[in-house]
């Protein structure tokens, strides 16, 4: 037998139309007007005359509740709504090797708190004139960065050359 735990998904699919075995549903009808116990053959035949959808919203102890909407624009909602909330977004820090210890630290502080959130964060050093010499530093600082964010984070992308560090959630 195998000891590894198995997570089973139910995805719920709603109820639409002929779908309804429910001999009566509480209805809400396309003007969000409560209609109370209607019978679903009724509620059916509404929702075909006004060519719209009977949907199952949600069910209830007694009989479930139905809706009568465009069930193919509903479904558009919802996609589009998902599509909103699972994009990752990328938080990007600009530093200048000379950097305080105490602005660093700050930083360093607010990436954690964006990764734990699960943005991923974009570190950029730049240099400007003399800095230029003194690129060695600039990889320390990049690489006692990538240090401070290993507890919560992983390394995606390590650019010594260009001095830019992408951390994503761990």
């Amino acid at each position: 037998m195998n000891n590894s735990k198995e997570i089973i998904i139910v995805i719920q699919k709603q109820l639409i139309n002929s779908q309804i075995k429910s001999p009566q549903v509480f209805l809400i009808d396309h003007e969000n007007n409560n209609r109370g116990l209607t019978d679903t053959h009724e509620a059916l035949q509404l929702a075909q005359s006004l060519q719209l959808d009977l949907v199952v919203v949600s069910e209830g102890k007694d009989a479930p509740v139905a809706k009568i909407l465009n069930y193919g624009k509903l479904q558009y909602q919802k996609k589009k709504r998902q599509g909103h909330s699972a994009r990752p977004t990328v938080k990007e820090v600009r530093l200048r090797p000379n950097v305080g210890v105490a602005d660093y630290n700050l930083r360093v502080e607010q990436a954690i708190q964006w990764l734990s959130k699960g943005d991923s964060v974009k570190f950029v050093i730049r240099l400007r004139g003399r800095e230029n010499q003194y690129r060695e530093q600039a990889g320390e600082l990049l690489e006692r960065i990538v240090a401070a964010l290993g507890q919560v984070g992983k390394v995606q992308s390590l650019d010594k050359r260009s001095l830019i560090a992408q951390v994503v959630p761990a």
